[in-house]
């Protein structure tokens, strides 16, 4: 089944009907979900969605744009958390430049030491990063994070960069952006690295792929993700969901 790597159910658009569409997920081929943490708070709600539902696992972690209000004292709440069985990766966290702020400082100060966390916990990571390719790599070589595992998620940068992340034992965060008609970035790196080194992911609400972009994501529309991976590899849709959910399980230790 269709296993969504990143969702944010937490979300305050999914409260008028977020139980009602969590049922459904199994009948619409979606049997897992790892519900990402973006701050102190959402880290703690994806955990009780986690908690919930047999099928949701978390990822526990703070947003390059949320670094503003991390303390020492959320730091050990995540580390005092990792060893909960429902928490499969420290994350989201990485670099966001699109935006001035936070500083580029504060922003790596956080990253590196999330970093620390997730190795002394011993759980893989989900990185964020948007416009700071470069650095990101460097520090991801520096702190020898491979040895963690973990996803780059929402992928943007190049194949080139894809297959030296791929070589250092991340996956390939894939999600509705490779449906996109100003896509091809993504359609690049998805034709020129191995499907067994690709996950699929939501972001919902956000990134709703053709045709419901622009609207409010969930993980049925997963489906079209799969369909579209399927053409560019020259595969069966069947099989880019078996092997997807290999990855996946595989990923986080499931």
């Amino acid at each position: 089944m269709i296993f969504d790597t990143h969702a944010h159910y937490d979300d305050e658009v999914f409260n008028e009907d977020r139980e009602e569409l969590l049922a459904n997920m199994s009948a619409n081929g979606v049997g897992h979900i790892v519900s990402v943490g973006a701050s102190p708070k959402t880290s703690k709600a994806a955990l009780e969605l986690a908690h919930k539902y047999d099928f949701i696992y978390a990822a526990i972690g703070t947003h390059p744009y949320d670094v503003e209000d991390l303390n020492e004292a959320e730091i050990q709440w995540l580390i005092d958390n990792a060893a909960d069985p429902k928490v499969v990766a420290i994350g989201e966290m990485g670099l966001d430049y699109h935006y001035d702020e936070p500083s580029k400082e504060l922003q790596e100060k956080w990253f590196r030491r999330q970093i620390e966390v997730a190795k002394q916990v011993n759980l893989p990571v989900i990185i964020h990063s948007r416009d700071a390719a470069e650095d990101t790599m460097k520090i991801i070589k520096e702190t020898n994070l491979g040895e963690c595992g973990g996803v780059i998620h929402c992928y943007s940068y190049s194949a080139e960069m894809a297959r030296e992340y791929v070589d250092m034992g991340f996956y390939i965060g894939v999600g509705g952006v490779v449906t996109f008609k100003n896509g091809k970035k993504l359609k690049e790196v998805v034709r020129n690295i191995s499907l067994d080194n690709i996950v699929i992911e939501t972001d919902c609400p956000y990134l709703s792929p053709e045709p419901h972009r622009g609207e409010r994501n969930d993980s049925t529309n997963l489906k079209y993700v799969v369909t579209q991976i399927a053409d560019l590899k020259g595969v069966s849709e069947d099989e880019v969901i078996r092997v997807t959910e290999e990855n996946a399980k595989k990923m986080y230790r499931i």
